[in-house]
């Protein structure tokens, strides 16, 4: 019987250390160190109560409860793969990426129950449903027309979530096996298609090149042997321009020789020079020729040219 005391009493102090000890861990829990880009719910007494922003706070033990946590800065979501089919009932898988950031912590919290899953089904939803109204073609064509659809729905939807979409990619696009490929023979005649034009091109502006250096070469030479032409006649003109001048010039002298005293004995000698010279070559045998009977006559012709002899 006297132990009962003593046991109630180490009970008693038990419990008291109990509870001390679970004050003081509130009381460590109360204290609450927020790091940037972050912000705390907290709740009092089950009812919303503040937003901690980074930095240093404290809590009521017991009292508040911080209820959750989320991290602003930009987040990149997977949008898993999924079925769709394009407006010509082609099944292809689409996925991709989703670029979010939280603007609202509040929002955040009680505006939905999980906001990341919320996005991820909302763009599959509106991927679907845009994919559906474009062709096969189109849909590799289209990704931005994709994408800018995806993020308008939500950001619509966001408002209310407290997020912000920044961005939606589509990472790939992949069609049937027999569809792709279809697709691949149909890029290779393409680029056959091509490559045909290509070298046919090539071909007629080769072509082009040769004829248009044949007609450089042809003019060329016509204007080479133009130019050449004009410098002969210019020479031959030239030639007949200073033969002229000097048989002129001979004619001026000639005349004032025969207008000088003496001037026509002397040119009468000349010619009597050169006249029996000529008489002299036709003595040969083997030149036979008819001459007028006054043919040996030389002053008969010299006076029919006017040179008489001068006394």
């Amino acid at each position: 019987m006297d132990n009962l005391p003593l046991n109630t009493d180490v009970a008693v102090m038990a419990i008291w250390g109990l509870i001390f000890a679970i004050f003081v861990i509130k009381l460590f829990q109360s204290i609450r160190l927020v790091p940037t880009k972050s912000a705390y719910i907290v709740e009092r007494l089950g009812k919303y109560h503040s937003t901690l922003d980074a930095g240093f706070h404290t809590l009521i033990p017991f009292v508040d409860k911080v209820a959750y946590i989320h991290d602003l800065k930009e987040e990149t979501i997977d949008v898993p793969p999924q079925e769709c089919f394009s407006s010509d009932e082609v099944n292809v898988e689409v996925d991709g990426v989703i670029y979010i950031s939280v603007t609202d912590p509040v929002k955040a919290s009680y505006g939905i129950t999980d906001y990341r899953y919320a996005a991820i089904q909302l763009a599959q939803t509106t991927t679907r449903s845009v994919i559906g109204t474009l062709d096969l073609d189109r849909t590799f064509e289209e990704r931005d027309v994709i994408s800018a659809k995806v993020v308008e729905v939500l950001d619509q939807a966001g408002a209310m979530w407290g997020i912000r979409v920044h961005r939606y990619e589509i990472k790939n696009i992949t069609p049937p096996e027999t569809v792709k490929n279809a697709m691949e023979m149909q890029v290779n005649a393409e680029r056959e298609r091509r490559a045909l034009l290509a070298k046919s091109e090539g071909d007629k502006q080769s072509k082009i090149n040769r004829s248009e250096g044949i007609k450089a070469e042809t003019i060329n030479r016509s204007e080479g042997e133009m130019q050449r032409r004009i410098n002969e006649a210019e020479g031959k003109a030239e030639e007949i321009l200073t033969l002229s001048r000097a048989t002129a010039e001979s004619i001026e002298r000639l005349a004032s020789v025969i207008a000088a005293p003496g001037g026509h004995n002397a040119l009468r000698m000349q010619l009597g020079e050169q006249y029996f010279k000529q008489l002299d070559g036709l003595s040969q045998k083997s030149s036979r020729i008819v001459l007028p009977g006054n043919m040996v006559d030389f002053d008969y012709w010299m006076n029919s040219i006017g040179l008489k002899e001068e006394r």
